[in-house]
């Protein structure tokens, strides 16, 4: 099998996504440094090679994120596949649970998976997150409110939130 990789420009800048038939396995900030890592991640879980070039699946992605950023769009039902460990599929599915314009913290995740203790384990499988945005982790912030923890970096979680309406709008980030 081969994971079919495109880059995606966004208002926050250049994303790399991948897909497969099954759906989007890869949406990550170009600038993200664990980018290689995740690469090297994907492939191996799907036991494939990354190849640029087209898939369908990129049509309804590039649509759905510009109806995300200009704020016509508050879900995502284009296909995606994120192949992981038990617990990290559990946390993803959680992740996809927390609505659009609210945040949950660390604490409130792991509570929700029904573990009070498995917070750094939980924020380790959000960290491991492939799919940025589609797989919102943007939304889990600090107990203290403080925005911590994100990969592709901490003023896109900003804007992102902002853009969601979960924090106060700063006007220059999407003029």
């Amino acid at each position: 099998m081969t994971i079919q990789t495109t880059r995606i420009h966004t208002p926050l800048g250049d994303m790399v996504a991948g897909a497969v038939d099954s759906g989007i396995c890869l949406l990550e900030f170009h600038d993200r440094r664990m980018l290689p890592t995740q690469e090297k991640r994907i492939t191996s879980l799907l036991k494939s090679k990354l190849q640029e070039g087209h898939h369908p699946h990129f049509d309804t992605l590039r649509n759905q994120l510009a109806e995300y950023f200009e704020q016509k769009r508050t879900q995502f039902d284009v296909p995606i596949t994120y192949p992981g460990s038990a617990f990290q599929q559990k946390v993803w599915q959680s992740l996809l649970k927390i609505p659009y314009g609210k945040v949950h913290s660390y604490a409130q995740q792991s509570e929700l998976l029904g573990d009070k203790k498995a917070i750094r384990a939980m924020a380790k499988a959000n960290g491991d997150n492939r799919l940025a945005i589609l797989i919102p982790c943007h939304r889990v912030i600090g107990s203290d409110g403080s925005l911590v923890g994100y990969g592709g970096k901490l003023w896109r979680k900003k804007a992102l939130l902002e853009l969601e309406g979960a924090l106060p709008k700063t006007p220059e980030l999407f003029a």
